[in-house]
């Protein structure tokens, strides 16, 4: 796939420079895009083939799934860093033969098992979702700002196209997981069948990109310095992505808190010693603090709102097929940025969408049976449609001196904030909110599934329910049981993880006694502690949109919201 870079004067129609295809390279992040989602979808339909096959617990699991979203931040951060060094064609080839590679990794783990048992399945499991991540990372850094660069004068419009691919991933990976994972009468269908599916799009996104000539960023045409494009970030926007790398530190890598910090210091130093002190932009390091706020609201709650539901409607395929609806809202939606921004202007759409938001989520959190949950759902699709690529376009338009890293700045706070704070957040929320439901329902059954440990988020702490108990009380028991013969038999197993499980198998067999009264409490207080988490979740849209209507506000005062041109 040999992708040359140029730059040339601007064509008359859409604004790419001469002999760049844009609608075929817009396409192709399109599907690039649509990837991750398929990937991502598929993936949570088939861990349970891969413990069958491969006798891996939840915790390995677990292991190999973790930290998508937070490393794909990190990922997006350091591919925009060098977008513009090393151009936008070779980075999509890196991010087309990571995508190849993680493939051939995920795909290889039957014949590893069969060669060098579960120790080499699970090699090939964990570095291929990995590497996935990776190439989902890299593609993301260099889709958006390309997209802003072939088509400068309609940002909105395009960036919303583009980014309809992740929605129509999660709906293509969301069916099949929903027809291809089985029931109770069928069996599954290979899960190397359904993980390939996310190779159709790769490999359409890799055709269309042979052989096309990438355009420069916008700056870089323009003849920016790429220490004029950092200090566009400047001090206080790069303050906002070292504070929330400063988190991971101390989340993700446990540092000590004074450590984490001094890490995030010393990134924020070094960053200002290379672009000489430059300060930077209020308007921009407010930008990125209000999408990291989307990505809180957005994808934070995504990870939790199908099971939310689906407790809701007593039904997990049914809060699997709603989280498909609205993924389908997002899809259709997404193609009509542009003549609606024309009317309202894309500061407008996002206050107008960060009020559906905060409605949806209040709405999602009182709902009762499955017609209001898709009246609430619908609400709340709506909402969180438009919110991602129109803040990629904002940023684009009021700073793109910055090129790609101003763009890949934004992106990276929205992922780190949801693997940071929205997932781990709603988390905390739906704990602190069950276990408390359970304690005064019933002290004795509290007693029994409460955590031994006290959970964590920021500053706050909570003895939430203890999940392990939780699930062997949801399946009777099976999979504590299935999971301890495994280590038994697995001399590697570290002894202190046996002595683990077999207390969690002895536990049962004297709680088993008042499961069936305790399955109704636990159940009930899981689903209360998820209806206030998504009622304290609406509060974060409802911030966003005092933000918006600030911005609003001063526009106004300056004569209205206008894109800026390069050299501003």
């Amino acid at each position: 796939m040999n992708a040359p870079e140029h730059s040339a004067h601007s064509s008359a129609d859409a604004g790419a420079p001469a002999g760049v295809n844009a609608q075929r390279l817009l396409w192709a992040g399109f599907m690039a895009i649509a990837a991750a989602g398929v990937g991502f979808s598929i993936r949570a339909g088939i861990l349970g083939q891969w413990a069958e096959q491969y006798g891996f617990t939840q915790t390995e699991l677990g292991a190999i799934t973790g930290g998508g979203l937070t490393g794909f931040g990190i990922i997006i951060l350091l591919s925009s860093l060098i977008a513009d060094r090393i151009g936008f064609g070779r980075l999509m080839t890196a991010a087309f033969a990571t995508h190849i590679v993680s493939a051939v990794l995920t795909l290889a783990a039957g014949a590893a098992y069969a060669s060098g048992g579960k120790p080499a399945a699970y090699f090939c499991l964990f570095w291929g979702m990995f590497l996935f991540a990776i190439g989902n990372g890299i593609a993301e850094a260099v889709v958006n700002p390309l997209v802003a660069t072939l088509f400068p004068k309609d940002k909105t419009h395009y960036l919303n196209i583009l980014h309809a691919g992740w929605p129509g991933g999660l709906i293509l990976g969301g069916l099949a997981s929903y027809f291809m994972t089985g029931g109770a009468d069928a069996k599954p269908v290979a899960w190397q069948v359904q993980i390939s599916l996310f190779l159709i799009p790769v490999a359409i996104y890799g055709l269309m990109l042979l052989g096309q000539r990438f355009p420069k960023s916008e700056a870089s045409t323009s003849g920016i310095s790429y220490r004029d494009m950092l200090g566009e970030l400047g001090m206080l926007g790069a303050a906002v992505i070292c504070a929330l790398l400063a988190l991971f530190f101390k989340s993700d890598l446990q540092f000590p808190l004074w450590l984490a910090a001094a890490a995030g210091a010393a990134l924020l130093v070094g960053f200002g010693a290379a672009t000489g002190w430059k300060i930077g932009y209020p308007m921009l390091a407010f930008l990125l603090l209000i999408h990291a706020l989307v990505g809180y609201v957005e994808l934070g709650t995504d990870s939790w709102i199908g099971k939310i539901t689906g407790s809701i409607m007593a039904s997990p395929a049914n809060g699997l097929l709603l989280f498909v609806y609205t993924s389908a809202l997002m899809f259709i939606l997404r193609f009509f940025a542009g003549p609606i921004v024309e009317r309202i202007s894309p500061l407008g759409l996002l206050a107008l969408s960060a009020l559906l938001g905060a409605l949806g989520l209040t709405l999602l959190g009182n709902a009762e049976g499955g017609v209001m949950c898709i009246v609430a759902a619908t609400v709340y699709g709506i909402g969180k449609t438009f919110l991602w690529p129109t803040m990629l376009a904002v940023v684009s338009e009021q700073f793109p001196k910055g090129g790609a890293i101003t763009i890949g700045a934004t992106g990276a706070a929205g992922m780190l904030s949801a693997g940071l704070l929205g997932g781990p957040g709603i988390g905390f929320f739906q704990d602190q909110n069950a276990s408390q439901n359970l304690k005064q329902a019933d002290q004795a059954v509290y007693e029994r599934y409460k955590s031994d440990k006290e959970g964590e988020f920021l500053w706050l702490k909570s003895v939430g329910l203890d999940g392990k108990k939780a699930a062997v009380l949801e399946d009777g028991g099976k999979e504590a049981q299935r999971a301890l013969d495994l280590m038994r038999s697995d001399k590697a197993t570290n002894p202190k993880a046996v002595a683990e499980q077999e207390s969690l198998v002895k536990w049962w067999d004297t709680a088993a006694a008042t499961a069936p009264t305790d399955k109704k409490l636990v159940e009930a207080a899981g689903l209360f502690g998820g209806r206030q988490a998504l009622k304290l979740t609406a509060l974060v849209p409802a911030t966003m949109l005092l933000c918006y209507l600030a911005l609003l506000g001063w526009f106004k005062s300056r004569g209205g919201y206008q894109a800026r041109g390069v050299h501003h």
